[in-house]
């Protein structure tokens, strides 16, 4: 029983759909917090918190460049999440959705 337990709680962070346009963002390359708040246009402080559940349940990984935090798709995710996010659109897909033509790394 453990095990569905802990499968509904990540397959919960995919039912709010910044967390999974996150993730199908990081199905492709990491992502700066700054690039997310641009491309999102929510509040540094709401990514950082939607990355943080993220990365609790183990989805994704930072890596901290100096005063910058780079997320990533975690290597370990769970290949029921892998198989939902096959299904999610590209970045380009997402990109255009949100109308931006491309992001600008400010952070670096």
């Amino acid at each position: 029983m453990e095990q569905i337990h802990q499968m509904a709680d990540k397959l919960k962070l995919l039912s709010d759909g910044t967390r999974l346009t996150i993730l199908s963002l990081l199905k492709e390359r990491e992502y700066c917090v700054c690039e997310l708040v641009d491309v999102l246009e929510i509040s540094q402080p709401g990514v950082s918190q939607h990355l943080r559940k993220l990365k609790s349940q183990g989805l994704v990984k930072e890596d901290k460049r100096g005063q910058w935090v780079y997320y990533s798709l975690s290597v370990d995710v769970p290949p029921y999440i892998k198989s939902v996010l096959d299904y999610t659109p590209d970045s380009m897909a997402i990109l255009a959705a949100l109308n931006k033509k491309g992001i600008v790394t400010v952070c670096k």
